[in-house]
């Protein structure tokens, strides 16, 4: 027996549960039960204390749930009603809804045209929104894999700074509490006979871990003193690596060959870390050499408590005058100016969002293309179905009802289009991931069931906005009028305007696809325009990776083997390697000594070290001098002191530092500790990026240079264009026969090399292009639709005029004439958005402004050849009909 003393009201239950009770409990027995549970509830309130009676109470709602709502759908399903015991749930809302579903699922097996084109043209739009949200989603908004992320930034200059700054640095930077410093660490992996393998890896200080908050899956991180000199060379593996070598939790403290050196395996990360991004497959400790002025280190720190790592100017000047005072730098490399601290999300992945949401945009807009024109599909069925839709008016049913009938039947089309976008999606993934312009994340990227749950959730909005419109037109008419005027009604009725401004709206969204578009091709023409200065047709690149603990003596001399190996394959014209290819970025910069112009000791200039053959395989041309030849000796151990150098240099180096003299023969320093003679002026080449300003560069012979990097890139010259993708399978194999230690990292051709350097505009325009056409033909069954409907609607008018001896000519000219105008209109319409569209895609552009004329033209003129042509061919239907036939069915 509950305890309630005699009198006292029942405790009140929980509103939610009351609710929940109220909608699920039949009509006649609600009061009883409810009363029954409110005095249970009360009971054992008093005796059981509040926690107590609630999870009793939640108990009875969950698992009566279940069978009341069963009941309730077999009553609704089945029409089945007992009076007395009248179900809110299953009563005539429900029901109705169900009866709604059935009819519609009958109209739509009735018009099989209608239901496929409205699920297809849905399907596009939602299948291409969810494939390329399930490709963004981890650069735009999953969070970083790092318990500090929102603590950790990046400094400025990534990739300059050196050993001797960092450790001089070290533990004492204002505002940060640890600073990590890291560089590429590449490194060949042998096992057993097999050839050398090239792992993407990564050389940092003991601190990385710790100032990214990543804790292994197994072992342990890096830890200081990991990274001194004399340390045991250690290292972290990637899962997908781990993976790869057996996947046993026992590899913890084992060995392997990295690099020709053994290192000890002392953790690994967990799936789904990566840094600084997902290519990367192991981090290895580097000895720091307090001395070393290699310039190719990035640094990353964690800020100190109550520090935000986006307001850090004071700290910043600090740290500035702390490298002022014990650094001198070049002008080009100050790092005293111009300091910065990037928040790390923006710094790792911020460079790629340009392209990501241009993509998301412009496929946003088919989706909207694609709404507008199923909206105006149904607004055209409840235009059909005025006469049905005045009976049951004048019956009885009310706007509410009727508009249900919509929703319901745009439902239906809505779970149809979202299975089949679905599908789409998930056949598109993989091939947007592999198109845009997101490197290792695309590569990375993973279909999962969040695509189906995109799918959906895109659905039910286009859903809503497709029901939108007839919605509208069904609240604003006049249901009985229109059985009246059914007949005769023109393109003057609400319907009609309704109509044409969604016509207008998909060509404006087309206009705006379609102009982003333009603007990226008229941009990537201007891109390969540019004259890199090499030849880029008929060239092979191949590079390689050998182990670093190699002297450079016998690098050179595996260099020359493959090289001589090479040139005997068939169809090779000659080839060459240098340490570093055009059109790859900077990067490797010495200091520059001119006699007689001490204003220039503390510049630099861009170097490279090459091969003889290297300079004739990529077509450079020589300007002045000579090309390096026979008499330039190579080095030797026995002349460190006392060697001078034979190099070349660029027409940029004499114009800002020979201006006024005869470069040939003058002996310049700075860089490898000995004398350097120019004996030859090469024209420029984009030594750095595509659309850099020419820079000063060296050229130093492969053979006198006392230092030859670990990396190598060998370019061969073929006899056709055509042939250098066939020859770099050939190539490989030579790699592998001739320098097995050698490991490949990328067989490609200088085409390749300068499609990358143009940059992601390339590729998003491949896209756009894609997408406008995509546009313009869902915008051609936008005005193909319409048009045909004015002119069904306006068949008797057409009739009688030419049966009173109108050329049917005329007709055809008033139809398209009235497809042109609302094409123009939308035309219009796009090009004011085309200005915002423009800004958007600003960091893609090269050569063009925000309005280009040319690109806006190209647009307008390629949609309205499309609109005209699909306003033709209902025109031309109706023109060529029988006017007797015509009035014969009126």
């Amino acid at each position: 027996m509950p305890i309630v003393s005699p009198g006292t009201p029942p405790a009140p239950v929980p509103r939610l549960a009351a609710a929940l009770l109220r909608l699920l409990l039949p009509r006649a027995e609600r009061d009883e039960v409810l009363a029954d549970v409110r005095a249970e509830y009360a009971g054992r309130l008093g005796r059981d204390g509040a926690a107590s009676a609630r999870r009793w109470l939640w108990r009875q709602v969950v698992a009566s749930a279940p069978a009341l709502l069963g009941w309730s759908w077999r009553r609704a399903w089945t029409g089945f009603e007992p009076p007395a015991n009248a179900y809110s749930p299953g009563g005539p809302m429900l029901r109705s809804w169900i009866a709604d579903a059935r009819y519609a699922a009958r109209r739509l097996v009735a018009r099989p045209g209608y239901a496929l084109v409205a699920v297809l043209t849905l399907a596009l739009g939602i299948g291409g929104v969810a494939a390329i949200y399930g490709v963004a989603r981890p650069v735009l908004l999953d969070p970083l894999p790092y318990a500090h992320a929102r603590e950790v930034g990046s400094f400025w200059m990534p990739f300059s700074w050196t050993e001797q700054e960092f450790l001089h640095l070290r533990g004492r930077i204002p505002g940060f509490r640890q600073v990590a410093a890291y560089t590429s660490g590449d490194v060949t992996l042998r096992d057993g006979d097999a050839p050398a393998r090239l792992v993407p890896g990564l050389s940092t200080s003991a601190e990385l871990f710790e100032v990214l908050g990543a804790t292994p899956l197994l072992g342990r991180g890096l830890r200081p003193g990991d990274d001194a000199q004399g340390a045991e060379p250690v290292v972290v593996l990637g899962y997908g690596l781990w993976q790869e070598l057996g996947g046993e939790p026992s590899i913890v403290g084992s060995r392997l060959r990295l690099d020709g050196a053994e290192r000890t395996v002392v953790g690994v990360m967990p799936r789904g870390f990566w840094f600084p991004d997902p290519a990367v497959r192991l981090w290895a400790a580097r000895p720091l050499d307090p001395e070393g002025q290699n310039g190719s280190y990035s640094l990353v720190g964690r800020v100190a408590p109550g520090v935000d790592v986006r307001r850090l100017e004071p700290q910043l000047r600090q740290l500035t005058a702390m490298l002022d005072e014990r650094f001198d730098y070049p002008a080009d490399w100050d790092k005293t100016r111009d300091a910065a601290v990037t928040p790390l999300r923006e710094a790792l992945l911020g460079r790629l969002h340009p392209g990501l949401i241009a993509t998301l945009g412009a496929m946003a807009l088919i989706l909207l293309i694609a709404c507008a024109n199923v909206a105006a599909l149904m607004l055209g069925q409840v235009e059909g179905r005025s006469a049905e839709l005045a009976v049951r008016s004048a019956l009885g049913a009310d706007r509410r009802r009727l508009t249900q009938q919509l929703v319901v039947e745009a439902l239906l089309l809505g779970v149809g289009a979202a299975a089949a976008g679905a599908v789409l999606a998930a056949v598109g993934f993989r091939v947007l991931a592999r198109a845009l312009p997101i490197g290792a994340w695309g590569e990375s990227a993973r279909f999962d069931w969040t695509l189906f749950a995109a799918a959906l959730a895109v659905a039910v909005v286009a859903v809503l906005l497709v029901v939108l419109a007839p919605s509208v037109s069904l609240w604003r008419g006049d249901l009985r009028a229109g059985l009246g005027g059914a007949r005769t009604a023109g393109i003057q009725g609400r319907g009609g305007r309704m109509e044409r401004g969604l016509v207008v709206a998909q060509v404006a969204l087309a206009m705006l696809v379609a102009s982003g578009a333009a603007l990226l091709v008229r941009s990537v023409r201007n891109l390969y325009a540019i004259d890199p200065g090499i030849r880029t047709e008929g060239v092979a690149v191949v590079d390689v990776a050998g182990d670093r603990d190699v002297p450079s003596a016998e690098r050179r001399r595996t260099l020359a083997a493959l090289l001589a190996a090479i040139d005997a394959l068939p169809g090779v014209r000659g080839s060459g390697a240098a340490l570093k290819l055009p059109l790859r970025g900077g990067g490797n910069s010495f200091d520059v000594r001119v006699p007689g112009r001490p204003d220039v000791e503390h510049t630099t200039t861009f170097f490279r070290v090459a091969t003889p053959g290297y300079f004739e395989a990529l077509g450079m041309t020589l300007r002045d001098g000579r090309m390096f030849d026979a008499s330039d000796r190579p080095y030797t151990p026995a002349d460190s002191v006392g060697f001078t150098m034979s190099i070349l240099v660029n027409q940029t180096f004499v114009r800002r530092y020979l201006p006024d003299r005869n470069p040939i023969g003058v002996v310049v320093e700075g860089g490898f500790g000995a004398p350097q003679r120019i004996v030859g002026v090469l024209a420029d080449v984009a030594e750095g990026g595509l659309t850099d300003e020419p820079t000063p560069a060296r050229y130093y012979l492969a053979s006198q240079a006392p230092w030859w990097g670990s990396t190598a890139s060998l370019v061969i010259r073929t006899a056709r264009a055509e042939d250098a993708e066939g020859v770099l399978d050939a190539a490989r194999a030579v790699v592998q026969r001739v320098a097995p230690d050698y490991a490949v990292q990328e067989a490609t051709t200088m085409r390749r090399v300068l499609d990358r350097a143009v940059g992601p505009a390339r590729q998003i325009m491949a896209l756009l292009s894609l997408l406008a056409g995509l546009a313009l033909v869902l915008g051609a069954v936008g005005i193909y639709g319409v048009v045909a409907h004015f002119a069904l609607r306006r068949r008797r008018d057409w009739a009688v005029r030419v049966a009173l001896g109108l050329r049917p000519a005329r007709v055809v000219g008033s139809i398209v004439a009235q497809g042109a105008a609302l094409v123009g209109v939308g035309i219009v319409a796009g090009v004011v958005g085309s200005a915002a569209l423009a800004r958007l895609l600003a960091s893609l552009l090269f050569g063009v402004g925000a309005v280009d004329p040319p690109a806006l033209a190209a647009a307008a003129g390629a949609l309205l050849v499309v609109g005209v042509a699909a306003a033709l061919v209902p025109a031309w239907r109706t023109g060529a009909t029988n006017p007797a036939v015509v009035l014969r069915e009126q």
